[in-house]
């Protein structure tokens, strides 16, 4: 492992940029956003993940991607929520009311720490106060990044509180396999039966609805639209309980 200033935030933070490797896998890792800046493959010209290497861009264009979003990943309607009896109202809303990615307690858009490393992993660590964007509890949220030769990568995302609050964290990194601008020529099968259907406002309305005859159905495998087509943006129901580690999607 290695590790490198990588530039100053606009707050003033120093950014650090962590080098994992083994066997054909390499990764970077920014501290800002957690961010999974870099994945290398032996005998591939590009990366496998969209990134930059200017931290201005992650501070603009590219804030969310390859960062862990959270504290509440995707978004909430209205931008409040009843906690332990308690309705909090959460600051950083749009102006239709929507809450994204925690609204100003967002953790991609703040420094974490290289809480601790070894040859093959780094993990990084995040403490929120309480009440920081309105959401309740003395938060510590971990990120551990692990290579496994000869090609896997491994994130395991814990997180402790002091007081009953809302937690689901997600990395939100974008996927390639080639160096092209678009997605083009690339193939998507998610193994789900149904799928979160939005609003105009791309908020889940509450229904669990089957895949079968919509543009969300990827039970086999199928190009991925370049032409435009908003098909992603939604959250696939990969099951009805908890369920062991198991493969649910496959990009070609």
């Amino acid at each position: 492992m290695t590790v490198y200033p990588f530039g100053t935030a606009q707050g003033g933070d120093a950014v650090q940029r962590v080098s994992l490797a083994s066997g054909d896998l390499s990764v970077a890792l920014l501290t800002r956003g957690a961010i999974l800046q870099d994945v290398r493959l032996a005998g591939v010209p590009h990366s496998l993940t969209v990134g930059s290497p200017d931290l201005a861009a992650y501070e603009g264009v590219l804030s969310s991607c390859g960062a862990i979003v959270g504290p509440v990943a995707n978004r909430i309607n209205g931008g409040r929520a009843v906690i332990d009896g308690k309705v909090h109202e959460f600051t950083g809303k749009s102006d239709a009311g929507v809450l994204l990615h925690g609204g100003n307690g967002a953790v991609h858009k703040r420094n974490w720490t290289l809480a601790g490393h070894d040859d093959g992993s780094a993990t990084l660590q995040l403490n929120l106060p309480d009440g920081v964007g309105g959401f309740p509890g003395n938060r510590t949220i971990r990120a551990r990044f692990e290579i496994f030769a000869p090609a896997t990568l491994r994130l395991t995302l814990t997180a402790t509180t002091d007081a009953p609050t809302l937690m689901n964290l997600a990395n939100h990194s974008y996927w390639r396999l080639d160096d092209a601008p678009t997605f083009r020529g690339h193939t998507l099968r998610v193994a789900a039966e149904h799928y979160l259907p939005t609003n105009s406002d791309n908020v889940p309305t509450g229904e669990i609805a089957p895949v079968a005859g919509t543009p969300m159905d990827f039970r086999t495998a199928r190009p991925l639209a370049a032409d435009g087509v908003d098909r992603l943006d939604k959250n696939h129901c990969l099951s009805e309980s908890r369920q062991p580690l198991r493969p649910v999607a496959w990009l070609t």
